[in-house]
């Protein structure tokens, strides 16, 4: 069965704020619902805390209300699988009302779940999963996301990898909507050999027959996406069985701050590509790693939750706009695409798609401040700038 938790936000209003208030009766008793869906048991728990812990963090930034108005939050476990993604998304919108639903970490899941909110009249805010099908033919007003679109991460890396002048390159990843996506859009800009390109089970724990298939190819370099528990498998395989020296290993959302942790200084010298880092210097981005630093225990956020944040913030924006009408959603629309809020990434556009158009960054795994630290993850240099993901001129959104 798949679980709710919520966490219901209840503001005091000052005397003052009371009478401003009542002055305006037609919001006075209104409140924002969200529905954040993520995986929060199994092998991608560890995605879903971090992303929950980011909302908490934007909330407490906000202090605890969203766009002014309190804030009730119900978070659902998806449990990685698309028909309870639906299922939780569904009892979201139709038995407690939300007004937003936001999250998902994964494409299949986000396939399922975002067209029936959309059509439900809701909000979907995306806060990770970027399928190419939501990017183009199947765009829609009610959706956006803080992310990516899947392609572009890859497209970026390919970029490298080809002014690099690398060539004969085995290609890997899971078995699902955003593996093929990653692949697709690794081959839209690397134009070198691929000597082969493997598709393994998701979730899979053992690599190993897949590693003895990649030596026997005899490849110059390995381009894989592992993301979550699957990247610290195979990282972990990868370095064990002494490949890591024999063919440079070269990733998107396989190398992070929640992986690190485990694989250590497997991970040192690991190249990655992505739009957002620990160590960007804009003003959202230092409070946001500081206070999530503060608040727990020293860990350091991701990308994941940089984008859970954003996604709070985006909300945040437009139930302002609307000055806190829910039923404005033509003026929520028009102010989401505006993007008018401090950004963990600095300032971004949209798309006429609703996807970003932003900065991508080659990233390094480097030695920490001591001896004993985790490797981090630095920017060595900027792959692309304002860059628009390919599959904008499929969407037929005019604004």
């Amino acid at each position: 069965m798949h679980k709710f938790t919520r966490t219901v936000i209840l503001g005091l209003i000052a005397s003052a704020a009371f009478a401003a208030l009542i002055s305006t009766p037609a919001f006075a008793q209104q409140k924002v619902k969200i529905g954040f869906i993520s995986t929060f048991s199994g092998p991608g728990g560890v995605i879903g805390t971090d992303m929950r812990n980011s909302v908490e963090l934007a909330l407490d930034h906000l202090g605890r209300k969203v766009g002014g108005l309190d804030t009730e939050l119900i978070y659902g476990d998806d449990q990685q699988k698309p028909d309870v993604g639906k299922q939780v998304s569904d009892e979201m919108v139709k038995k407690h009302q939300v007004n937003f639903v936001a999250g998902v970490i994964w494409s299949n899941v986000m396939l399922a779940v975002a067209p029936s909110v959309t059509q439900a009249g809701t909000f979907m805010i995306g806060t990770n999963a970027g399928p190419h099908q939501l990017a183009g033919a199947g765009c829609h007003e009610m959706f956006f996301t803080t992310s990516w679109q899947n392609d572009q991460t890859p497209e970026a890396m390919g970029k490298h990898m080809q002014d690099a002048g690398i060539n004969d390159v085995y290609l890997m990843a899971p078995n699902y909507a955003a593996g093929k996506d990653m692949l697709t859009g690794f081959k839209r800009t690397f134009k070198g050999r691929i000597v082969g390109e493997v598709y393994t089970t998701v979730n899979q724990p053992d690599y190993q027959a897949e590693l003895a298939q990649l030596r026997s190819k005899n490849p110059k370099a390995v381009m894989v996406f592992y993301p979550g528990g699957m990247g610290i498998n195979f990282l972990k395989q990868y370095s064990e069985a002494g490949l890591r020296g024999q063919f440079p290993l070269y990733s998107v959302y396989t190398v992070d701050e929640l992986t690190i942790p485990a694989v250590k200084h497997a991970a040192l010298g690991q190249l990655e590509t992505r739009y957002w880092s620990q160590d960007l210097k804009n003003e959202a981005n230092v409070k946001f790693v500081a206070d999530y630093r503060k608040k727990y225990n020293g860990k350091t956020p991701s990308f994941y939750g940089a984008q859970s944040y954003d996604g709070i913030l985006l909300i945040d924006s437009a139930v302002r706009a609307a000055k806190g009408n829910m039923a404005d959603k033509k003026g929520m629309i028009a102010a989401m695409r505006k993007a008018d809020f401090k950004s963990t990434r600095g300032k971004f556009t949209y798309g006429q798609n609703h996807f970003p158009i932003q900065n991508y960054y080659l990233l390094k795994a480097v030695a920490g401040s001591t001896p004993t630290s985790d490797p981090v993850m630095e920017i060595q240099k900027t792959v692309f700038t304002n860059y628009k993901d390919s599959y904008g001129k499929d969407c037929k959104m005019k604004w």
